[in-house]
């Protein structure tokens, strides 16, 4: 592939993103085949080391802000005419009341999911001061003479020491998993503005 295809193959990946971007990874990739060319290798060798245009574009839709892709896909490519106004302004009671409701659902999925995992945080901060509360409990009552019931007090504190050691990694891999799980839809989101208009 030639130098040229190759940007050619990058803008079309591209398009969708803000011009400015998209000006900004073309000039980046021209100059750095440009310098591997001047390093001694071919034109096919330099657009090779360039990398993959997927993995190029895939990076870039990442590394964008989904404010900013949004700006620039929901602006106008044309005057609206006066009928479309007019459609737009009687079926706004519909379509922005759908609209609202979509993102409103949306919005709560996502406060629920990250209450769950508060919640399994809140229980494993629990077990911790029950391992705290139980071993001191438990010195306490075998200093006063109820030795039995200080031995079950440092039972329950050995128990808790256990099942925080497990809660800790299960909130650990959760919160891991929803954070990757935001990742994706954002990714997700942003693909959403940038599929080409039929």
């Amino acid at each position: 592939m030639t130098k040229q295809e190759f940007l050619a193959q990058l803008r079309k990946g591209l398009s969708g993103l803000p011009q400015d971007d998209i000006e900004e990874r073309s000039m980046f990739y021209s100059e750095m085949i440009d310098d591997r060319i001047e390093e001694g290798l071919s034109e096919e060798e330099a657009v090779l080391a360039a990398g993959a245009i997927d993995e190029i574009v895939a990076q870039a839709v990442a590394d964008i802000p989904l404010a900013k892709i949004a700006k620039e896909r929901i602006k106008p490519k044309r005057q609206l005419k006066v009928w479309e106004i007019i459609l737009l302004a009687l079926g706004s009671p519909i379509w922005l009341s759908l609209g609202f409701a979509v993102i409103a659902v949306m919005f709560s999925l996502y406060v629920v999911v990250w209450s769950l995992l508060i919640s399994m945080w809140a229980v494993f901060a629990s077990l911790v001061c029950c391992v705290s509360a139980g071993l001191i409990a438990g010195i306490r009552l075998a200093c006063i003479g109820s030795i039995l019931a200080g031995i079950a007090m440092l039972a329950v504190g050995i128990v808790c020491a256990g099942l925080s050691i497990f809660a800790y990694y299960g909130c650990k891999a959760a919160t891991k998993g929803i954070l990757q799980l935001t990742k994706k839809i954002t990714l997700w989101i942003k693909n959403c503005f940038l599929k080409e208009e039929v």
